[in-house]
């Protein structure tokens, strides 16, 4: 008995002077809930390439394929295919800029693209112009999409864009909150 109340007596002070929980579940396998926060993240925001070049103009409309990856949470971006594969179903945003330069004044501007899902056009980006060198353009959206949709940007027949380190072509995504 006197070491038990040896035992109590160091442990009572450091139990009485701080708050605290204590439970058991009882015996059986200890299982650890998923990670709701890691769970949910998906984000990707990547750029067309790191050096001067144009795309374009093709005669038939192509996926961009974006090669520089400013950040891939969730690996749902794949920079070899230039395809978002949506993880998870719920609300996103995405967004898109397009660069395209003539290389000289007076030479046509065909600038034209267009954001898919499972290849049918969500939104499109159009200008096919003689009277400027250079045009930007961005467009956001925020869509319901379902995991396994497939979201691209497509370059379309005719059209260019040009890029360099300084990224005037850029692919963005992130998950809003999800819907299962």
């Amino acid at each position: 008995m006197k070491g038990k109340g040896v035992v109590l007596f160091f442990v009572l002070p450091l139990v009485l002077g701080q708050e605290r929980t204590f439970s058991w579940d009882g015996p059986g396998e200890q299982t650890l809930a998923p990670d709701p926060i890691n769970h949910n993240r998906v984000a990707f925001s990547v750029g067309l390439t790191d050096r001067r070049r144009c795309i374009g103009p093709l005669r038939t409309a192509t996926n961009v394929i974006y090669q520089s990856i400013f950040i891939n949470i969730g690996e749902a971006y794949n920079s070899s295919t230039g395809v978002f594969t949506v993880p998870r179903s719920g609300v996103y945003n995405l967004a898109f800029t397009v660069f395209s330069d003539a290389g000289s004044p007076g030479a046509a501007l065909a600038v034209c693209v267009s954001i898919r899902r499972n290849s049918v056009a969500l939104a499109a980006l159009r200008e096919i112009y003689d009277q400027d060198q250079e045009d930007q353009a961005t467009a956001v959206l925020l869509v319901q999409l379902s995991a396994g949709d497939r979201i691209t940007i497509s370059l379309q027949a005719g059209c260019w864009i040009c890029d360099d380190q300084n990224h005037y072509n850029t692919f963005s995504g992130f998950l809003l909150y999800a819907t299962e």
